[in-house]
């Protein structure tokens, strides 16, 4: 029987574990998952012989979160469409592990980035150079020796680069950005929202092969904007939009009918330029969101 300080001690972890399993998985539903096994395991556990608690549910979620995302790689490959991160209505301060110093890494387009590594790349990655673990705890909880740990983490700075995917972009751009894009899908008139993309901007759409969408990203200015004035304002200009905090930054949930058909994220680059545009419709992953969530 686990007694109540185990499971006091478990839930002052849980927010770290949730929000390191989120970033392995991109899925809250999977991250929810690995955590909850986490606590199944913990509480079938020992807890006598175990030295350092924290460390040993940092090892349990993460190897359990590893396997999940084993589990999940052929899904993914065979993904009708682009695939997107599951999104996480979360302002900074409400992410999971509470840190306001994580919050870029909960962005879709770092997301996107660590697709390029391998699981274990993946993990030590984000316990190293994310949550600030050292080595050799990271190498503890991975299994292996702390010289294979170092090449693991090395490896996945090579693959991820800098990419700006991290920079802070001011809460005020991040308004004038979704308000411009919210004019142009009403109007049709995209001249704003064009003083405020990059030249290389990227639009991705996910949904799921359930619901329509586009099967690859877009990519280039005018190809954005041709989409977003012909095709979004067409579809989209009947919808109710929410201002929401998605994957810690500005964001917004569409609405028609009561149901939520729609959310959309930006990525920006350090001078506050969209560099994507990130449309989840896939109904799987929007079934967690809530409407309205006004800013």
């Amino acid at each position: 029987m686990i007694e109540p300080q185990d499971i006091r001690l478990f839930e002052a972890r849980r927010g770290f574990l949730t929000g390191l399993a989120y970033r392995i998985l991109g899925s809250v539903a999977e991250a929810e998952d690995a955590v909850q096994d986490t606590f199944l395991k913990w509480s079938q556990a020992d807890r006598a012989v175990i030295a350092h608690p924290e460390a040993w549910l940092t090892t349990a979620c993460t190897r359990r979160s590893i396997d999940l995302l084993r589990a999940a790689h052929q899904v993914r490959v065979d993904y009708v469409g682009a695939w997107l991160p599951e999104p996480l209505q979360a302002e900074a301060g409400d992410a999971p592990d509470a840190a306001l110093e994580l919050s870029s890494s909960l962005s879709v387009a770092f997301l996107l980035l660590l697709e390029r590594l391998t699981p274990r790349e993946r993990a030590a990655y984000l316990l190293h150079d994310v949550f600030d673990q050292p080595y050799e705890e990271v190498a503890l909880a991975l299994g292996v020796q702390e010289a294979a740990c170092r090449k693991l983490v090395s490896r996945a700075r090579q693959h991820v680069g800098d990419g700006n995917v991290r920079s802070a972009v001011p809460p005020v751009r991040q308004r004038a950005l979704l308000a411009a894009f919210q004019e142009a899908v009403a109007s049709g008139d995209t001249a704003s929202l064009a003083l405020l993309m990059s030249d290389d901007i990227e639009l991705r759409t996910d949904g799921g092969g359930k619901v329509q969408a586009l099967l690859a990203p877009l990519s280039g200015k005018a190809p954005v904007l041709d989409f977003i004035a012909g095709r979004l304002n067409l579809y989209w200009r009947a919808y109710t939009w929410h201002l929401t905090w998605i994957n810690g930054g500005y964001g917004a949930l569409l609405v028609d009918a009561g149901h939520i058909v729609a959310s959309v994220s930006f990525a920006c680059d350090a001078a506050g330029r969209a560099t994507g545009i990130f449309i989840m419709r896939n109904p799987d992953k929007l079934a967690r969101l809530a409407a309205p969530c006004g800013l």
